[in-house]
Order: C-alpha cells, then sequence, then structure tokens
C-alpha cells in the first residue's frame, strides 16, 4: 500500500468509526505509529481531518475530499467542453493563471499546441500538461502542496501571485453558489483563488453541472466583481437561475462532444 491509499485508508477508517488512535490505525495498516503521524499531519494540513490527543477525527459532518485522481475520472466528457472552450478564448500574446484541478486541467491540454502564451499557475497538473510545451512560458507558483489535490496553496503562493497580472484567470470550484462564490475544503485554498481572481482582466470559473449549487464545505472565495461562469448544458435552469438574478455574472453553458446543439451564452441584467 503506497502513501496515498494509506491516507485514501485512513479517511475511510476515521469517516466509518469516528475517532481512531494512532495506535489502532499503526495496527490496521501494518505500519508504524510515526508513519501514521506523517500521514496525519498531511491530512489535517489538506482540511480532511482534525488532530484529537492521541489520533485524530473527521469534522463532524464534513464530507470527505475526494482525491485528484477520483474526481479525474468523474464528468471527463463535460470537463473536456469547458477546457476546450476556455482554450478558445486564449489570444495569442496573453498571460493567463490557471487554477489547480481537473477542469482547469483540460483548459491547459488544449493550450499545449498553442504559441506566444505565458501561463502562470499553482496546479501540477497544469504543469503536468504543459511540461513539453516547448513554445507556452510556463511559471509555476510554488508554496504548499495540498497532495490531495495537487495544487500550492498558502503565504508563499499568494505572496508570488501578487507579483504578476493576467489578461485572463481560470478557476476551479469543488462547488459553487450565486451568494457565497466558490466552496472548498481548506480556507488557504479559497484565498489563493481570492488572490488570483484579483490579478486577472476577466475571471472565469469552470465548473461542471455537478457543482453548481453546492456548498459540500465551509471555506469560501468571494466573487464580487464581474466573472464568467463555464458550465455544460445539463445545467438546469433552477440551478442557473440564482446566478442569473446576481447582476455580474456572464453564464456559458457549453454541449460536450456526445451532444451537437451550440454554447449558448447569457448576460445577467445589472442591479438597480
Amino acid at each position: 500500500m503506497n502513501s496515498a491509499d494509506r491516507r485514501r485508508r485512513i479517511l475511510a477508517l476515521l469517516s466509518a468509526e469516528g475517532e481512531v488512535s494512532v495506535e489502532a490505525l499503526a495496527g490496521r495498516l501494518d505500519v508504524t505509529a510515526s508513519t501514521i503521524r506523517r500521514d496525519l499531519t498531511r491530512l489535517t494540513a489538506d482540511g480532511a481531518v482534525t488532530r484529537t490527543y492521541g489520533g485524530a477525527v473527521v469534522p463532524l459532518g464534513a464530507p470527505v475530499e475526494s482525491p485528484l485522481h477520483q474526481r479525474a475520472r468523474e464528468s471527463r466528457a463535460q470537463k473536456d467542453a469547458i477546457g476546450r472552450w476556455a482554450a478558445a478564448q486564449v489570444r495569442e500574446g496573453e498571460t493567463v493563471m490557471l487554477d489547480a484541478g481537473t477542469t482547469v486541467a483540460r483548459a491547459a491540454r488544449h493550450l499545449r499546441r498553442r504559441t506566444g502564451l505565458t501561463v502562470i499557475t499553482n496546479g501540477l497538473t497544469a504543469l503536468a500538461e504543459l511540461a513539453d510545451a516547448d513554445a507556452v512560458d510556463v511559471i509555476g507558483l510554488g508554496g504548499s502542496l495540498r497532495h490531495i489535490s495537487h495544487g500550492f496553496v498558502g503565504s508563499v503562493t499568494d505572496m508570488n501571485l501578487q507579483r504578476f497580472s493576467a489578461h485572463r484567470v481560470f478557476l476551479g470550484a469543488d462547488g459553487l453558489t450565486a451568494d457565497r462564490g466558490i466552496c472548498e475544503a481548506s480556507p488557504v485554498q479559497t484565498r489563493t483563488k481570492e488572490v488570483m481572481a484579483a490579478r486577472g482582466d476577466a475571471v472565469y470559473v469552470l465548473a461542471d453541472s455537478t457543482k453548481i449549487g453546492r456548498s459540500p464545505f465551509t471555506a469560501w472565495a468571494p466573487l464580487q466583481r464581474p466573472w464568467t461562469l463555464v458550465t455544460d448544458a445539463s445545467a438546469t435552469e433552477e440551478q442557473l437561475a440564482p446566478f442569473r438574478e446576481a447582476g455580474n455574472v456572464e453564464i456559458v453553458t457549453l454541449p460536450t462532444d456526445e451532444q451537437t446543439s451550440p454554447p449558448r451564452t447569457s448576460r445577467t441584467a445589472p442591479r438597480r
């Protein structure tokens, strides 16, 4: 069992049994207590568990954040359509910022053959997609790595972001509501998203329809300035209505490869 599998097993045990001691976890997983403590330190930094005296618990009522490899398998056609559209908005010579996450990674994939671009990112997924894109100038932000999401966050990331600006910023989301903004598992994630959004001329949130209207966690990145929601055509009018009423959101709904209808764009009327 590798470290990632072991941490997933720890989360499953904590979710099923509540508080579990370090010694009990070590015995169940046949590793040393020191190994378990290192795993719990990483899970705590990711906001997935809360340490207790001698053990850990999953925060009461908190869902468990899915690991990146699992999320990459979900809504693949929808994420690819969103990523393809996002990449098509980028013009030659522009500087763009790409957030961490699986949907934004699809935008990075569709930028690989472009020339004359500068891409700034905090995501290992985007960096992997652009690693051999020799015609793209790629800047990695660094910082504290959230292993579960493969994204750099925290004070170092945010400080580096302050030294750049971009024509376009593409953000991902675990959940998204019209009144609160982007929902994530950890406040350090939402802070980095806020800083990134402030550095761009145009801000896009790339979120498939399963994310719209959801608030799975309690950390939020508000979206006060005008921005664009890019989602798939499975989003219902009930999901989209609050965004239409918000007054600062342009909505783009995209068909997947299996669908033939063209993209739809709508603008919300400004508030009076």
